[in-house]
């Protein structure tokens, strides 16, 4: 039986939004679902403990980091990044191809794979499709990316042609490698940039390998929001309806309702932990940008009838702005642990919507919301 299969539940009738469930060698979640992100085998500021009491079920790991420190051998020697972090949840490691094509002059890509330095000590290294594998093979992740290379925007027609022809090159050597692997599973990524032919050219060549799952890569890379949708819209109808939809890095509101509207089953991103070590708190209503003086003598908690630690514990938006001003620690935890909590919720409703047949209600009221108060 395949590691990774995906059960669909049911589809909206009006749009291509769907609720299903995941299941794992480390168990079974429901989907739509946002992934939290613990880049180097920790969520920041959050415990395992309080992961799973925030109901999260699977949380990303990234290959690039982990392969530079503390190394693929100590993982595996620690008995897997499972044992390793104290998570006995799903987890999803990342290939490392978006780190290592971001470090710019600092690499050099070959059809074998990708020279670069690290950027902890300068020291030379090297990630193919088959050292990418045996990385993540060695953490033991339930998920497997595939090495891929994530066309920037904007990208000429001719850059993004022969780059999405050498990632489906790539993902055939991550395939073959990963032939032998037990109790994990390999998704391959969509790439094609912003063009349609390239996507569908790139969709039905990845999918012919008949892999566990699909992400579709190279989206929330700095493209308008209306471009964004229209080729999301467009790849997504290419996958198989019987295999999960993964959408990476994106992480807000109005992105994670435009994915789930078009059939995307799992998101992740740093966003809600990034932007709570800046003070700023995701509410059913906006934003609230804690360092901000309307909050001085605001002595209610950050969003009433939330359930998250920080509110349900009575900590006020005036003593955590208090907190994030003095830099102190257990304000970005406070903020952290909300913000988590706030997207697990955000994702349940948006299920309950699905399952009830009022997710295009849902999408419009909650879209109106975001866009008036950002």
């Amino acid at each position: 039986m395949a590691a990774i299969t995906y059960e669909l539940i049911r589809a909206d009738e009006t749009t291509g939004a769907r609720a299903g469930v995941l299941h794992t060698p480390h168990g079974s979640f429901p989907t739509p679902i946002f992934m939290p992100v613990g880049t180097q085998a920790s969520v920041k500021g959050v415990s395992p403990d309080e992961l799973r009491g925030l109901g999260a079920g699977i949380i990303l790991s990234n290959t690039y980091h982990l392969f530079l420190r503390p190394g693929m051998e100590l993982v595996r020697e620690a008995g897997g990044l499972h044992r390793f972090m104290h998570w006995d949840g799903a987890i999803l490691t990342d290939s490392g191809g978006f780190q290592v094509f971001s470090l710019g002059d600092l690499r050099k890509i070959s059809e074998e794979g990708v020279a670069f330095r690290s950027h902890i000590d300068g020291s030379k290294k090297f990630l193919s499709p088959e050292v990418s594998m045996q990385v993540q093979k060695c953490l033991g992740s339930d998920i497997v990316m595939a090495f891929d290379e994530c066309i920037p925007y904007p990208a000429d027609y001719d850059y993004a042609k022969a780059s999405t022809a050498r990632t489906q090159r790539w993902l055939v050597r991550c395939k073959e490698e990963m032939a032998n692997a037990a109790g994990q599973g390999l998704f391959g990524i969509v790439q094609g940039g912003m063009y349609r032919d390239l996507r569908a050219q790139h969709a039905a060549e990845a999918t012919a390998l008949d892999l566990p799952g699909y992400a579709i890569g190279g989206l929330s890379v700095g493209e308008p929001h209306a471009l964004m949708e229209e080729i999301l819209s467009y790849t997504a109808e290419l996958l198989p309806a019987d295999k999960p939809r993964y959408l990476m890095g994106v992480g807000t509101p109005d992105y994670l309702l435009t994915g789930v509207r078009h059939g995307i089953d799992m998101f992740d991103c740093v966003f809600p932990t990034r932007v709570a070590r800046n003070g700023m708190a995701m509410t059913w209503t906006g934003r609230l940008v804690m360092k901000n003086a309307e909050h001085t003598h605001a002595h209610t908690v950050l969003e009433e009838g939330c359930g998250c630690y920080a509110c349900r514990s009575g900590y006020t938006r005036a003593y955590i702005r208090h907190l994030v001003r003095a830099q102190e620690i257990f304000g970005l935890r406070l903020l952290s642990l909300h913000n988590l909590y706030f997207l697990q919720s955000f994702m349940r409703r948006m299920r309950e919507a699905i399952l009830e047949g009022t997710f295009p209600s849902f999408y419009r009221s909650v879209m109106e919301r975001y866009h008036k108060n950002g």
